[in-house]
């Protein structure tokens, strides 16, 4: 059995906050700090409650479930010479309850306390130099944004291996890479580069091998990128049951821009990528472009954005991850977690309308249309709209709700049938 499955927060300060709390390192509370050393205890918390009124994978044809996570530990620095050592030691402890996922990849029953971050490093202006555990983003996230697939107990019996990572499917609670090695050129603005190695120990990702090197040109118009990924191994077990054995010896080369062109309220992104498998599989590539304008001299300074995306059938999209708010790049809330497409095998169009009633209240709706898929046959084309708001209630609790609308084309798709599914989430998190 082979299936696909991934899971990999206006531009106002509250955005921006839930973005960190989602993908970023912990919170952290300064313990110490002086004559060049720096202690900090970490800790970040999120619980979130989600229910579907369909089913896409989960026993229950309409479950409900809790998720929540809890990151803590310490990080800090010592100053040497021209420079700083860093590193941090962090535990995370993670679970679903209920029903389990609507996609049935958790039953409700998980939960593990183990090792996230665990990493040394020594920066200097222009150069820093990391290993150990540790989360690893490039550019957006399109493509790498953390080792961010937490399944739990859905696939046992099905599977070869335990695909549990505690739960938390959604929250993707588990971030940091097993094993990396990266070396960091240059500053804020020019040139700069990453030179990266990883290693994931995620059996959902085949437990893959990977080394890159990303170049971007910063300016004050826009970020340029350009990225090579080459996979060096897989897990052969793992990756036969995902059906990634092109992983092994897999090249990916995208290129990239994001800016405003030197426009201000304008917003440009674009990427296109080439990829080419380690195995006989015909090479495929992925590609997105978008533009959107924040009305800034408007009350409640809204801003509309539109996206289209183009996924060939057989684009691997690896670690793609939520990076700079929702839609990015889980593109649908119920299609890209549980539905599909999942990252692959798509055509996308994306309308993105966002407004700030308050500094601490945002509120915005996505429509998604999905066609061209399952290899051209449309047999999962459907329409999804969601309904979201990011909320600062207090220091140190936001809120996020969310409700979806996903319309299946036709009885084919993976839920089974064309009637609309309401799906709701609700997020809080604990900043300290």
């Amino acid at each position: 059995m082979k299936r696909t499955i991934f899971r990999q927060t206006p531009s106002s300060l509250l955005a921006t906050a839930v973005a960190v709390a989602i993908s970023a390192p912990a919170s952290a509370y300064n313990l110490h700090s002086e004559d060049g050393t720096e202690l900090n205890f970490d800790l970040e918390v999120i619980v979130g409650y989600f229910s579907s009124e369909e089913s896409y994978g989960n026993p229950d044809s309409d479950p409900s479930w809790t998720e929540g996570y809890a990151k803590y530990g310490f990080s800090g620095t010592q100053a040497i010479g021209k420079g700083e050592l860093f590193g941090a030691a962090n535990v995370l402890t993670s679970g679903t309850r209920g029903d389990g996922d609507a996609a049935g990849l958790t039953i409700g029953d998980e939960s593990e306390t183990d090792f996230e971050d665990l990493y040394l490093g020594y920066r200097t202006g222009m150069f820093e130099l990391s290993a150990g555990r540790q989360n690893l983003t490039i550019g957006d996230g399109f493509i790498l944004n953390g080792d961010a697939l937490n399944m739990g107990e859905g696939l046992d019996g099905i599977a070869p291996v335990s695909m549990d990572r505690g739960g938390a499917y959604w929250l993707a609670a588990r971030k940091a890479f097993d094993q990396t090695a990266v070396l960091r050129f240059g500053g804020d603005k020019g040139l700069r580069s990453d030179l990266f190695w990883f290693e994931s120990d995620n059996p959902a990702q085949a437990s893959v091998e990977m080394a890159g090197i990303n170049a971007e040109y910063v300016t004050d118009k826009g970020t340029y990128g350009l990225m090579y990924l080459e996979g060096l191994d897989v897990n052969d077990t793992e990756a036969g049951f995902w059906g990634y054995e092109g992983r092994d010896g897999q090249k990916t080369t995208s290129i990239r821009y994001q800016g405003n062109a030197g426009v201000e309220n304008l917003f440009l992104a674009a990427e296109y990528v080439d990829q080419s498998q380690g195995n006989s599989a015909p090479d495929a590539n992925a590609w997105h472009a978008e533009a959107g304008w924040t009305f800034a001299d408007t009350p409640w300074s809204p801003s509309v954005n539109y996206r289209y995306t183009s996924y060939d059938s057989g684009y691997d999209p690896l670690f793609f991850g939520f990076n700079r708010g929702y839609g990015t790049w889980f593109q649908g809330e119920v299609a890209a977690n549980y539905a599909g497409p999942f990252g692959t095998d798509a055509d996308i169009h994306y309308l993105g309308v966002k407004a700030n009633p308050t500094e601490l209240l945002t509120v915005g709706t996505s429509y998604f249309d999905f066609s061209n898929t399952v290899g051209g046959s449309g047999d999962n084309d459907a329409r999804e709209i969601d309904i979201w708001a990011e909320w600062v209630a207090m220091d140190h609790l936001i809120i996020s709700p969310l409700v979806g609308f996903y319309t299946p084309d036709s009885a084919s798709s993976i839920q089974g049938n064309d009637d609309t599914n309401v799906y709701a989430q609700l997020i809080a998190i604990v900043p300290f």
